[in-house]
């Protein structure tokens, strides 16, 4: 039976703009790509992306009452989402994220919060109604509704999953209940210990000062084109990257967590589950935009075995 799944994220439009390179101050630059307004937001490529791997899912956002946030919410319940949870704020306007994609694959965000920044305690504690198996969120959010989100969970006995992204140094870690699966990127894991993992002993280093902020049963490093690292206390492993021809990396690292999540609570292998993620992500790269760049089961499971 699939696993019900409590997501609580942003959800947003991104704005998408190819462009040779970044203009200077007062330069006009002349696109020869094309643009296009695309779903997206971390909360929502992590729903979608639990919801493609087959768990269910409940998501807890915000959206304003306009076009964008009446496009999110189709979305999700086309795409089967529970959206109960997600709230239409009529005082912020919905997420959105300008995102300049560079001739040679980098990007550059200016991302707007908007009504993702008011997603609150309550919201997480009212989102506890639907009766979840798992929990999992992101940095992104207040840290009172994380705090809440975490307590929640303990009390419930369900386990807590946070992915690293929208890290800052002063978030209070030693606030939160256990974490099951705590997830950062190698900038995040900077962030939020100092010490950037860049090499296997910092790796470690840096998965154990995060151990020591807070009840943590594993610790998976997103380490981009390196693969990932797990620690679980005791023993670590590196896991390599999938070799694939990237073309944005955009929703790579919530369709990692969020693949990483949904296949450790099928299978309670922490390995075997990390390598999933990485599969995931790799699929994510290959193709353009954030949610519609989420790749299938079956996608996912011919990459593995193909390697």
């Amino acid at each position: 039976m699939a696993k019900r799944i409590l997501v609580a994220g942003g959800s947003s439009i991104d704005f998408m703009l190819s462009t040779p390179y970044i203009p200077a101050p007062d330069e006009i630059l002349q696109s020869s790509g094309k643009y296009a307004f695309i779903p997206g937001g971390k909360g929502a490529n992590a729903a979608v992306a639990a919801k493609t791997l087959g768990a269910e899912v409940v998501f807890c956002s915000r959206v304003d009452d306009d076009a964008y946030g009446d496009r999110l919410i189709a979305l999700f319940k086309e795409r089967g989402i529970d959206t109960r949870y997600i709230k239409v704020d009529r005082l912020e306007q919905t997420g959105l994220s300008v995102v300049l994609m560079e001739k040679n694959g980098a990007k550059r965000v200016i991302a707007y919060n908007g009504a993702t920044k008011k997603i609150s305690d309550t919201d997480l504690e009212d989102a506890f109604s639907c009766y979840p198996d798992a929990v999992l969120t992101s940095m992104e959010l207040r840290p009172d509704a994380i705090i809440a989100a975490a307590r929640c969970a303990a009390d419930e006995g369900l386990p807590f999953f946070l992915d690293g992204a929208g890290a800052k140094n002063d978030f209070p870690l030693d606030k939160l209940e256990r974490i099951e699966i705590l997830s950062p990127n190698e900038v995040e894991t900077e962030i939020l210990t100092g010490i950037r993992p860049d090499n296997l002993e910092n790796c470690l280093r840096a998965s154990i000062a995060l151990c020591n902020k807070v009840d943590i049963k594993y610790v998976v490093l997103k380490l981009g084109n390196r693969g990932c690292y797990v620690y679980d206390g005791k023993y670590c492993d590196i896991l390599s990257p999938f070799d694939v021809t990237a073309v944005d990396h955009t929703a790579a690292g919530d369709v990692f967590t969020s693949a990483l999540v949904t296949e450790y609570l099928r299978t309670g292998d922490t390995i075997s589950s990390a390598r999933f993620a990485n599969a995931a992500g790799a699929l994510t790269v290959t193709k353009f935009g954030a949610v519609n760049s989420v790749p299938t089961l079956e996608e996912i499971n011919n990459l593995i075995q193909s390697n």
